[in-house]
């Protein structure tokens, strides 16, 4: 259910079939500035979108919880998922105890399912470690949330062994750390497309 942003933890592999695929990214913006951030960074990609609007609008098979390391979903985006799936706060804080000890660090993700049958799936990827923490303006916790994310949809796998790039087709994300964080919304642009570019190099080198 889990994997780090850098290397294989117990139960994931790499490689393999389908590896070298990369799912529909959209990114997800209520508010033009981030939207017009999301916009300027993927000039040009085919394989990035931009939605102005909710996660919750786009048909994802899983969304991006930029939640904080103990899985408390109180305020922003994370509010709004709790509100719509009742038992995913309930659920990341269980994942997050049962496979680390109670504490997900910055730089890690889990997936865990919502109860509905669209999004199935959250992945919980912290970007900060106390809830309402406010982030320094030369933090790369964005860009380390986002790897997490692309490196769980590459080399996880689900509770009953099957990868996660087999269920999850299309990622819904949110901006990261852009809310409570106080995150610049071209900073986390930025840094979520050089995450993705480094999980899945646009070269063909990984």
């Amino acid at each position: 259910m889990t994997a780090d942003s850098g290397a294989d933890t117990a139960g994931i592999t790499t490689g393999g079939q389908g590896a070298s695929r990369t799912p529909r990214l959209v990114l997800c913006a209520v508010e033009e500035p981030l939207a017009a951030a999301w916009a300027e960074a993927v000039a040009e990609r085919r394989d990035v979108e931009v939605h102005r609007g909710s996660v919750l609008e786009v048909g994802a098979q899983a969304v991006v919880s930029p939640a904080n390391s103990f899985g408390l979903m109180r305020g922003g985006i994370d509010a709004v998922y709790a509100r719509t799936f009742p038992a995913i706060e309930q659920q990341v804080r269980s994942a997050v105890l049962a496979y680390h000890g109670g504490e997900l660090p910055v730089g890690q993700a889990l997936i865990v399912p919502t109860g509905v049958a669209a999004p199935a799936w959250l992945i919980s990827a912290p970007t900060m470690r106390e809830p309402g923490e406010r982030l320094p303006p030369d933090t790369v916790h964005p860009y380390l949330a986002a790897r997490a994310v692309f490196h769980l949809w590459r080399a996880g796998r689900l509770e009953d062994e099957r990868p996660v790039r087999q269920v999850v087709h299309t990622i819904a994300l949110p901006g990261l750390g852009t809310g409570v964080g106080g995150v610049p919304p071209q900073n986390c642009a930025r840094q979520v497309m050089a995450a993705w570019d480094e999980v899945f190099d646009p070269r063909g080198l990984r």
